[in-house]
């Protein structure tokens, strides 16, 4: 019963100290650094943070951010189809469950970590809001060696801050995001120059379709 009670209560307790208190380093960040990598991040409130890059991050990882309540069945769907057809493995995770899995848990794919990353996207999405998830995202995703959050990540790719990032500099963030360590939004390679493309395409429709309004109001 203890331990029930500790499984319960701890998460929630967890949850609700980080719906005001920005999270403190990660466990993949930890991992990072003992591969060498090092550890650039600065917390910077999504009301400074440009709006170009909330649209892209949802155009290029969760349209339905906005709609969905932490889970995207239709996008699990997709992801589970194609997996059976191809070698290369798709992802259906929504940003919510990114943020769960980012802040809370341990970079893994086991069911154990797949099931407690369930249980936490339901606690942030129930006692944080849209709002407050966006910005533990993009203050906690890694966007390079060593890089995590936007102030970090627009710094070291184009010298300015979060705030003054074009739409074009956005979508190139956005575009590394599948995979960060191998690709370079600051000299980015023909497969992240045509991605960033299509994610700065798709944010304008994100911006006039208001699909980013939980976030941007």
């Amino acid at each position: 019963m203890l331990g029930l009670l500790i499984g319960f209560v701890g998460p929630v307790f967890s949850v609700a100290v980080y719906r005001f208190v920005p999270p403190p380093i990660t466990f993949l960040m930890v991992q990072r650094l003992f591969e060498g990598q090092g550890l650039r991040r600065e917390w910077r409130s999504i009301d400074t943070m440009s709006p170009n890059l909330v649209r892209s991050v949802i155009a290029a990882e969760d349209a339905n951010f906005c709609s969905h309540h932490g889970f995207d069945l239709e996008a699990i769907r997709k992801a589970m189809a194609h997996n059976e057809q191809s070698s290369r493995v798709r992802g259906g995770s929504t940003i919510s469950q990114q943020t769960a899995k980012n802040v809370f848990l341990w970079p893994d794919r086991s069911y154990v970590r797949k099931g407690l990353e369930a249980y936490f996207t339901v606690l942030i999405e129930v006692m944080w809001g849209k709002r407050r998830i966006m910005e533990v995202y993009l203050n906690s995703i890694e966007f390079g060696p060593g890089i995590y959050g936007a102030e970090a990540a627009a710094k070291a790719n184009f010298g300015r801050s979060a705030d003054d990032l074009t739409s074009q500099q956005a979508a190139r963030l956005a575009a590394v995001l599948p995979s960060p360590l191998r690709y370079k939004a600051d000299r980015p390679g023909p497969y992240v120059r045509r991605r960033a493309g299509r994610i700065q395409a798709a944010a304008g429709t994100v911006r006039r379709d208001g699909l980013a309004a939980c976030v941007l109001g």
